[in-house]
């Protein structure tokens, strides 16, 4: 009689091959995962973006009302709702200061709508860095250039708040457009 070969696989080769497999996928997933995380961050970071440069244009629009303008600190994850102004000024005359409250509301509605515990602030900035990074706070005198930062609280990946040294959130991105006289 012949001796018979071994035909087929064994089992270690097929737990072998399963594991190899199972790796490949979650590789995949976690690639596809990374990826949907940076196009999110990057849809935020454009809406910041247009949401900075139409401020800003709004405040070269109507100068006289600079001083309402440096007013605006909001945080939509710490504040309630922004409170709608007398006039919004759609399709109506208009005052400089009406117009400039108008602009705020609008701007705070916008930061609410479109980004997650958003927060955007005009002020007269001349230090805008701190160790690195861009930060919330204001440090300007009267001749430091007018900026506009919009911004969100960023997140580690697994969920939890990303704090600095001092305990604060940290926004997850500080746009600083156009200064201004």
């Amino acid at each position: 009689m012949r001796a018979r070969g071994n035909s087929g696989y064994t089992l270690l080769e097929i737990l072998i091959a399963v594991v190899v497999l199972a790796l490949g996928i979650i590789g995949g997933v976690a690639l596809q995962m990374a990826s949907l995380r940076a196009r999110h961050q990057a849809v935020l970071l454009s809406q910041a973006a247009q949401l900075a440069a139409a401020l800003s244009e709004r405040v070269r629009a109507n100068p006289s009302s600079t001083d309402v303008y440096l007013t605006l600190n909001y945080d939509a994850y710490a504040e309630p709702m922004p409170v709608v102004p007398a006039a919004l000024c759609d399709g109506s005359a208009c005052s400089p200061l009406q117009l400039a409250l108008a602009d705020l509301y609008e701007a705070k509605q916008l930061v609410r709508q479109t980004l997650p515990a958003g927060r955007v602030v005009i002020c007269r900035d001349g230090g805008l860095w701190s160790g690195g990074k861009l930060r919330w706070s204001c440090a300007g005198d009267a001749a430091a250039p007018m900026v506009v930062k919009v911004g969100w609280r960023g997140k580690h990946p697994d969920g939890t708040p990303l704090t600095d040294a001092a305990g604060e959130y940290a926004p997850g991105v500080a746009l600083t457009v156009g200064a201004m006289p």
